[in-house]
């Protein structure tokens, strides 16, 4: 057990630096926080594994933990991607679909 928490240790530590260079590597705000949310939560979710094999004990309390992040960590990404859309943040010029244009009735996307 102890390797295996390890391993998933190590694998939630990369997932979690892969989010953070996505932080600043992506084109515009929308691709941010999509970047951070879905990396963070399998990092996240991926530590807590690590950690629950490592400490069996807190299994039942990292569990929840890892419930909580679940259901919370999407839903903040899409609340701040709209209240980002809501305020007028540009697009990356290579963004094709704006899902978030029936919020203003305008065109939903660029012809492909």
């Amino acid at each position: 057990m102890d390797i295996l928490g390890g391993l998933l240790l190590v694998a939630g530590s990369i997932f979690l630096l892969l989010g953070g260079l996505g932080l600043v590597r992506m084109p515009d705000v929308f691709n941010r926080i999509q970047a951070g949310t879905k990396a963070t939560t399998l990092g996240t979710l991926l530590s807590l594994a690590g950690f629950a094999c490592l400490q069996p004990d807190w299994a039942l309390k990292l569990f929840l933990i890892g419930l909580f992040v679940l259901f919370t960590n999407p839903l903040s990404s899409q609340v701040l991607a709209r209240a980002a859309h809501r305020s007028g943040s540009r697009m990356s010029a290579l963004t094709s679909v704006d899902a978030l244009a029936k919020d203003r009735d305008e065109p939903t996307g660029k012809p492909l």
